[in-house]
């Protein structure tokens, strides 16, 4: 009884990493469940015995994307001497992830109501703590003491999601448009000495692009 439990929970889980590259490279309309079985080598019936619909197995990569980010965040945040470094470290890695995402996703994603209310749930609560990141960032120098950190914070997110949709993207790609937002955003709220910070991390990082 616990092989077979353990097998499925295997199961599960190649089902999530093979559902979040394909979502992310093809779109999540352009990868059907048959497509999801035919790649895991099982019927469709033992896909829908683990997972009722693609909105739930959505929700599932979604929450796995998630965690993976988590633990990221958590082991950068250790090897890091400040918040400046950590932000622009994840800033790092969050272009590496879009590199390898189809907009198609992002555009798509907005078609599933229960997957937008848990991004929308986890952005609450996650609101606090990365305020509270800001304001160390302030104590630390690097960060003007005279933002309002929680109206930039949800003006941030409200601008990213809004270009997702808007006429922008056919003139600009969403890297292009998302490094803009980003950097203008993380200049603006830095000090002299977070400004520093900021451009030896360009210069380093526009060098290893080349």
């Amino acid at each position: 009884m616990y092989e077979k439990e353990n097998n499925r929970t295997e199961l599960k889980h190649k089902t999530v990493t093979l559902a979040m590259n394909a979502f992310a490279t093809k779109g999540i309309k352009g990868v059907t469940m048959d497509d999801i079985a035919m790649g895991l080598g099982i019927s469709k019936r033992t896909l829908y015995e683990m997972f009722e619909d693609k909105e739930e197995l959505l929700i599932a990569c979604m929450l796995e994307h998630q965690r993976e980010k988590n633990v990221f965040v958590n082991e950068v945040i250790s090897n890091s001497v400040n918040v400046l470094e950590v932000i622009l470290k994840c800033y790092k890695k969050s272009v590496e992830d879009y590199h390898k995402t189809n907009v198609r996703f992002l555009e798509e994603i907005k078609k599933y109501p229960k997957v937008c209310e848990l991004m929308n749930d986890h952005k609450k609560k996650n609101s606090n703590y990365v305020i509270s990141f800001f304001r160390k960032g302030v104590e630390q120098g690097l960060f003007r003491a005279d933002i309002k950190f929680d109206i930039v914070h949800d003006l941030l997110h409200e601008q990213i999601d809004m270009l997702i949709h808007s006429e922008t993207f056919k003139k600009y790609s969403f890297l292009e448009v998302y490094e803009s937002i980003v950097l203008i955003f993380v200049r603006g709220i830095s000090t002299d000495k977070g400004i520093g910070i900021l451009e030896n991390f360009l210069i380093e990082y526009n060098a290893k692009s080349v």
